[in-house]
């Protein structure tokens, strides 16, 4: 006798790469605080002088609590929508070395490094950004960070923005361009989503007065 029904689908064919999940939601391991890497920590602006920068930022490694706590308004604690870089730290090894051992104290749960890649311009999604906006000039995340090489420095930003009287909610964000110690935070996937040598920012927040 004939088996019954029609014959069995064949398995459909696997999507395009493009269409799967990237690589990274598959095997990235949980960060400390149990945010998954790469996701999105924070998306505004970076400002320096009368340029604004849209940007936004990933998670590498660390506490994803760390960047939300501080990447705010000291004075409300409310989402801050622009970062001003106000200092610049020379890319000396004496400098690097001190960065190092500042993450290393933090321990797991007192510092986070992110990806910053280039943003869009409707990042902006609080009225302090747009008032940023009107007074400084937009451009590309690369001109900052060519700005950065060729100074041979890491941007800086007390955190958080506005200052805070407690110290113990307080930290420093070092914006490191493509560099020998920058490069160390990266691995092939964040690579991937920074697409470009020369387009993409590391930041290094530490918890605690500078």
């Amino acid at each position: 006798p004939q088996a019954r029904g029609r014959p069995r689908r064949q398995a459909r064919p696997r999507p395009p790469r493009a269409l799967r999940p990237p690589k990274q939601q598959q095997d990235g391991a949980p960060q400390a605080g149990g945010a998954s890497k790469l996701c999105l920590a924070w998306q505004g602006m970076l400002l320096l002088k009368n340029s604004n920068f849209p940007s936004n930022m990933h998670l590498l490694q660390g506490d994803l609590g760390v960047a939300s706590s501080l990447l705010v308004e000291g004075a409300t604690g409310g989402k801050v929508a622009q970062l001003k870089i106000t200092q610049r730290l020379r890319l000396d090894q004496p400098k690097l070395d001190e960065v190092n051992r500042r993450i290393k104290v933090a321990g797991p749960n007192g510092y986070a490094i992110l990806l910053a890649v280039p943003g869009t311009s409707d990042n902006r999604s609080a009225a302090g950004a747009s008032e940023a906006a009107t007074t400084s000039t937009q451009r590309p995340l690369r001109n900052l960070v060519s700005y950065l090489k060729q100074k041979q420095a890491a941007g800086v930003i007390s955190l958080p923005v506005g200052g805070n009287k407690d110290k113990e909610n307080s930290g420093v964000l070092h914006a490191f361009p493509p560099c020998d110690f920058s490069q160390q935070f990266l691995d092939s996937t964040a690579k991937a989503l920074a697409k470009s040598e020369d387009d993409y920012l590391v930041m290094i927040i530490v918890r605690g007065a500078s």
